[in-house]
């Protein structure tokens, strides 16, 4: 009887954890070139979760996303930053990575996703994205850009809209 209390337990618990979980997918490519790029993406909490690039040689980057909301803490996107110090960015493509994320950054980036990816070797890859439906979050859609922190080279991406 336990026995199966404790699994009916289990799995109602496993149900309502996956009940609040979103994931997608998005497509890309190296600017440029015809280099494919996928993404995938799963949130709990639909402003923050996981991402992974995947390029079509076999590379795989993988990082967390923040979504920038009118409630974002600045101290929460201290890992938007790790891997990207030292290097001079690029004021006029990248000008919010920045360290200087202030109220004025979360007020003008509010409906944006930011991403910091990395390989296992210690490469980084970070990404903007423009939301189409930001109250949806990554499930409402959105298109945007990534950089690799070795090449500097730029990936297009796109996430369809979720039903």
């Amino acid at each position: 009887m336990y026995k199966r209390l404790i699994g009916a337990c289990v799995l109602a618990g496993a149900l309502i954890v996956s009940a609040c979980q979103t994931a997608g997918t998005g497509s890309g490519n190296v600017r440029g070139t015809r280099k494919p790029v996928a993404f995938t993406w799963q949130s709990t909490d639909s402003v923050s979760g996981d991402i992974t690039a995947t390029f079509g040689s076999g590379r795989v980057f993988k990082g967390t996303y923040f979504q920038i909301t009118r409630d974002t803490r600045v101290d929460r996107l201290e890992p938007l930053w790790y891997g990207w110090g030292g290097r001079p960015y690029r004021r006029s493509a990248w000008r919010y990575w920045a360290h200087d994320e202030g109220p004025e950054f979360v007020k003008e980036y509010s409906g944006r996703v930011l991403a910091n990816l990395h390989t296992e070797n210690g490469e980084h890859m970070r990404c903007r994205f423009t939301l189409i439906s930001p109250s949806r979050g990554m499930a409402g859609g959105g298109e945007g850009r990534c950089q690799l922190s070795e090449t500097d080279q730029e990936i297009n991406a796109e996430f369809p809209r979720q039903s």
